[in-house]
């Protein structure tokens, strides 16, 4: 270039850049400008990895059709299946439950669900940090599942957990203490040394001991709140769920309003066997084939408690005195029973009349006016539940 003189084209990127005065900037500009587009990128990077990426870049996938970092690399989306994926069976003692164990284990194979149990039998009522710790190992179980374990109601909800679907039996309050009296002492026909094994502490004289004794003596076995066992495992975990009363029995009569599918009673199992067949089929489907099979029925006859005796009239009597509040509840449990029985066309019968005696304690009558169609449909229902 010629000396002083300017270099060949300059001119012409002047005239450029006159004719675009919005394009001028300087260097301080453009720095601003790199350090905001990085800020941005970095930004977004962080968002998508954190929560996910912004609306407008999904609409773009959409558009494109193209997939994002977390679809490649992050975890698998939950399985969300058409039906109640968390069911658990708090099961009651000495309530039939060995014989619906027995049935879930066939109908786990038959149906392809996750039969989760316990090697804990005996631990219904657990700490703060055990409910924690059972809760945790429950829920990231495999679903679909069945959990099921003598164990007090446990509320999920409360320490941060999804609140699966409960269902339970149980039985005439009496002849579920009686059972286990002699359950005890002298076990079931699946093995004459099955009881010395369950309780080696026992002595001779306390495993001989007459029922009848135990009852009007007084002795600790056969009065409070050694009687006062079924409804903890509806009222849960709280310390006064174990205390015989008013505040115990209201408490367990809400949770089976809100928390249980359906809690059936042992005398009409049949009937029980069918509603759960209708409510949860993906579990239950063909469970009452299963049951009457006799293959099955010799099975189910080794759980038989033996040597049970029945106590005198005077004894019973004193019973049903101390377990005042079991039978409140179980007549609750069984009037609303009997209610689903009659919604869904099943009409009550019992296999053998109850051991109870009718001049004991009266019986409160049932509600027999039919259910109105259409205040509740039975569908409308049973999608309410399936929703949980």
């Amino acid at each position: 270039a010629p000396l002083g003189g300017a270099p060949p084209g300059l001119g012409s990127w002047k005239r450029r850049v006159s004719l675009l005065p919005f394009l001028r900037f300087s260097l301080r500009d453009y720095g601003f400008c790199m350090a905001t587009l990085l800020v941005f990128c970095l930004g977004s990077l962080f968002y998508q990895l954190s929560g996910g990426p912004p609306r407008f870049l999904l609409d773009l996938r959409q558009y494109l059709g193209n997939s994002t970092y977390l679809d490649d690399h992050g975890p698998p989306p939950s399985k969300v299946l058409p039906f109640p994926s968390q069911v658990v069976y708090n099961r009651v003692g000495k309530c039939g439950s060995r014989t619906v164990v027995l049935l879930l284990r066939i109908l786990s194979e038959k149906h392809g669900f996750n039969l989760v149990t316990s090697d804990i039998h005996n631990k219904t009522r657990l700490t703060k940090n055990e409910q924690m710790e059972l809760i945790k190992n429950i829920s990231t179980a495999e679903q679909p599942y069945l959990f099921t374990r003598h164990v007090h109601f446990l509320n999920f909800s409360r320490f941060g957990g999804d609140q699966p679907v409960y269902i339970n039996i149980i039985r005439d309050p009496v002849s579920r203490f009686l059972s286990n009296y002699f359950f005890r002492r002298f076990g079931d026909w699946r093995g004459e040394q099955n009881h010395m094994i369950r309780t080696p502490s026992m002595r001779q004289e306390e495993r001989y001991l007459d029922i009848n004794e135990c009852i009007l003596e007084n002795y600790p076995e056969c009065s409070n709140p050694r009687l006062f066992y079924i409804i903890p495992y509806f009222c849960g975990q709280h310390p006064r769920c174990r205390e015989p009363g008013e505040w115990a029995l209201e408490r367990a009569k809400l949770n089976v309003n809100e928390n249980f599918l359906l809690v059936g009673i042992l005398e009409e199992l049949e009937d029980v066997l069918l509603l759960l067949e209708r409510f949860l089929p993906h579990y239950f489907k063909g469970v009452l084939s299963i049951y009457k099979d006799p293959e099955h029925r010799k099975l189910g006859n080794m759980t038989v408690t033996v040597k049970k005796t029945v106590p005198s009239p005077e004894a019973v009597q004193i019973l049903y005195q101390r377990m005042r509040y079991e039978y409140e509840f179980y007549h609750y449990v069984k009037e609303q029973f009997h209610l689903l029985k009659r919604k869904f066309g099943l009409k009550s019968h019992v296999s053998s009349p109850p051991l109870r005696p009718q001049f004991f304690i009266p019986t409160p009558p049932e509600t027999e006016e039919p259910v109105d169609d259409e205040d509740q449909d039975d569908e409308k229902w049973l999608e309410d539940i399936y929703k949980r």
